[in-house]
């Protein structure tokens, strides 16, 4: 799954390459995470007739021809066409992958557990910058970082195959796309879709902004600055490994909440921050505050409609096309007043989830 927050740093090379524009060069993001809106739905309504495992057997084979895409030809066409595959890889991906992991825990492990997956999925993110860096200086071309991806992802698609998952049957009566977004009635279902919808968004957004906030703000070159990113993803790596340990223990609608104001809190003083120590802790507080936000979510809109767990994720999932709505307005806003810019809209997306972590607990 954290295969595909390497379009953050992608984005900055790619850039680079082509001369673009921050309005042109975020159509890469946009063009990753727009298909978890077309796709997210129909690939829950797919696991009800091919079954959970199998439909993450598929979504792999996607993104390795994803990954071999750029070694054939490289235009900023073919980019996007890659990345497209990719986001269609990794929406069938997180579709089918965490409905899966309830089908091997009991159901008051799994907020714990599903976090403990974003800290590995936030391992692969905060490597992603550091392989295309190695790449680029040592191997002397950033896209190498892909045959290294695809190998890692054919050998998992093996492990699962030769994995077991109980209870991993198939539905007879599958469901309509009427009844599935049907479900976005209940108000709670709704909120946390919305929820979903803006963490991608301001997940991503830090992702593409950190390097280039960096080089304006602070004067560093590309290479250099790529590493906030990393930076950012370690920061998600430790939250997320912290969360795994207190969502076992305090509830999860405080923590969400407490999160939020740390979040918020960091932002604001990163956009006043000309240092560069001083932006890369915000930066890093930023990362840890949002670590557990998707995981909880989730999880909570998994235990709202159990009966209904593959349609529901299809619908949380579809939300992480909020990594397809927020970028082109951070490239049009840091098109007009710098970077800042697209921080503010960042700012914004943070400034609902806190808004959401306080009614949905009322709701409660």
């Amino acid at each position: 799954m954290g295969f595909v927050d390497v379009v953050g740093i992608s984005t900055s090379y790619v850039q680079k390459d082509f001369g673009l524009s921050d309005s042109v060069a975020n159509l890469l993001p946009m063009m990753v995470f727009l298909w978890f809106a077309v796709f997210s739905v129909p690939t829950g309504l797919l696991m009800n007739k091919i079954g959970r495992k199998n439909t993450v057997l598929l979504s792999m084979v996607i993104t390795i021809v994803a990954m071999l895409v750029p070694l054939l030809a490289y235009s900023y066409g073919v980019i996007l066409f890659a990345f497209a595959l990719l986001g269609i890889g990794n929406t069938i991906l997180q579709v089918s992958l965490n409905p899966l992991v309830a089908n091997v825990v009991v159901k008051e492990q799994l907020t714990s557990r599903l976090t403990l997956g974003q800290f590995l999925k936030a391992i692969s993110s905060f490597l992603g910058p550091v392989i295309a860096g190695f790449a680029a200086a040592s191997l002397g071309n950033w896209k190498l970082l892909f045959p290294i991806f695809a190998v890692i992802i054919f050998l998992s698609s093996l492990w699962l195959w030769f994995t077991p998952i109980p209870h991993d049957e198939k539905v007879e009566q599958t469901t309509s796309f009427g009844a599935a977004f049907s479900l976005l009635k209940d108000n709670s279902v709704l909120l946390l879709f919305l929820g979903i919808l803006f963490v991608v968004g301001a997940d991503v957004g830090m992702n593409m902004a950190t390097p280039k906030f960096l080089m304006e703000r602070i004067g560093l070159p590309l290479e250099q600055a790529g590493l906030g990113t990393s930076l950012y993803f370690a920061a998600r790596t430790a939250g997320a490994l912290t969360g795994a340990i207190l969502l076992a223990r305090f509830a999860a609608m405080r923590f969400f909440k407490f999160s939020m104001m740390a979040a918020i809190a960091a932002m604001i003083v990163l956009l006043f921050s000309y240092s560069m120590v001083l932006v890369l802790v915000m930066v890093s507080i930023i990362g840890f505050a949002l670590a557990n936000i998707f995981s909880i979510l989730f999880s909570m809109a998994l235990q709202k409609r159990p009966e209904r767990g593959n349609e529901i994720s299809g619908l949380m999932i579809m939300g992480v096309a909020g990594g397809a709505v927020l970028p082109p307005l951070m490239g049009l806003a840091s098109d007009a007043i710098g970077q800042v810019g697209g921080m503010l809209v960042i700012l914004l997306a943070m400034g609902y989830l806190l808004v959401t972590s306080c009614i949905v607990k009322v709701q409660e």
